[in-house]
């Protein structure tokens, strides 16, 4: 029923689109219908609403989401999950992998937003790996000159890990499920291996390596690609030196832990998304209900942590979720929220 609606929808948009210039069309050249439907959705709600999200490690979301509802009395309306990468002695990557896409489908049907990312393995690597070692490792420059060189031997590795995560999209793409596609996030900080590369030759060309391997070879066209940056600070390079360009992004998104929701970020990357829709990618405590006021563009957050894990107080919690202006699962168009109660039963 979902897919039908979202296909009326798309089907009214396309119309629409052919004689009203306020219908946007997402990047990606012939997107899903229901890759558009979102998009204008998160249009329609920019500067007026602020949706609810929570990251759930991958495989516990049935732990945080009830934890949620038991506080709050509602669900987030965005739903995250990471790929992550294979660790030693610890998961398979492809059972693992496939739990997640499984699960994905799952709540989309139940009405969530999906969001995903990668902690993805250096190429210069192979899993199983730990974090340090490998998601927070350097490449040499001549490793990245070959990186983003085709046909080295380096660049074909990345293409291979590409395509494992290809496969893994292509399952949602086939069940009709949009997905907020989040790649190589926190670019402008140094800790991560994609991370730190200034210029055309460093994080913008691997990020448009991604998407031309993504959309145009293996033809994606479920994903709105969403440039997600880490708080501007010291030490911490702005938004601009890292953007990829118009053409290949749909949404602009920090992630917010030690700055305070500063106004000095909010305006850097209002200012470069222009029109786009901005989002809180990742954040370590809700924002506040004043924040949000001053800083109405926002479309969503995202708590990354356990909701109550010590970074915020329940109260707090609980008056961000019950603000007027922040959306949760039940308040989304398309939710069927007796479906979830079903599966994600109130704790007592």
């Amino acid at each position: 029923m979902l897919k039908k609606i979202c296909l009326l929808i798309f089907l009214t948009l396309t119309i629409k689109a052919q004689q009203d210039s306020s219908i946007v069309l997402p990047v990606t050249p012939n997107a899903s219908p229901e890759a558009v439907e979102l998009l204008n959705y998160f249009y329609s709600i920019s500067g007026k609403y602020t949706l609810a999200g929570q990251h759930s490690v991958p495989l516990l979301g049935s732990l945080r989401l009830p934890a949620v509802h038991k506080a709050t009395g509602k669900y987030p309306a965005l739903f995250g999950q990471d790929f992550g990468f294979s660790e030693p002695g610890s998961w398979d990557g492809i059972n693992y992998r496939q739990q997640i896409v499984d699960e994905a489908i799952k709540r989309y049907n139940e009405g969530f937003i999906i969001t995903l990312m990668w902690h993805a393995v250096p190429p210069n690597m192979e899993e199983p790996v730990d974090f340090s070692s490998a998601i927070q490792s350097q490449l040499t420059d001549d490793e990245w000159n070959d990186l983003i060189t085709d046909g080295t031997e380096l660049n074909e590795r990345w293409k291979s890990q590409v395509d494992v995560i290809a496969w893994f999209l292509k399952q949602l793409k086939y069940a009709g499920v949009p997905v907020l596609w989040r790649p190589y996030h926190e670019m402008n900080g140094g800790w991560f291996w994609w991370g730190g590369k200034k210029g055309d030759d460093g994080y913008k060309k691997l990020y448009r390596m991604l998407f031309d391997r993504l959309v145009n070879f293996h033809g994606l066209n479920n994903l709105l690609w969403v440039f997600n940056a880490n708080e501007v600070k010291p030490g911490v390079g702005s938004y601009a030196d890292y953007y990829p360009g118009d053409d290949v992004v749909d949404i602009l998104a920090t992630d917010v832990y030690s700055e305070g929701f500063n106004l000095e970020n909010y305006n850097e990357l209002l200012e470069l998304a222009k029109d786009k829709p901005i989002a809180l990618g990742e954040v370590g405590a809700a924002p506040s209900s004043e924040i949000l006021e001053d800083q109405p563009r926002w479309v969503w957050f995202m708590l990354w942590g356990d909701p109550f894990g010590g970074i915020q107080s329940n109260r707090q919690f609980i008056e961000i979720y019950n603000d007027e202006k922040v959306l949760t699962l039940d308040e989304l168009p398309w939710t069927d929220i007796d479906s979830v109660k079903i599966h994600y039963p109130v704790l007592k």
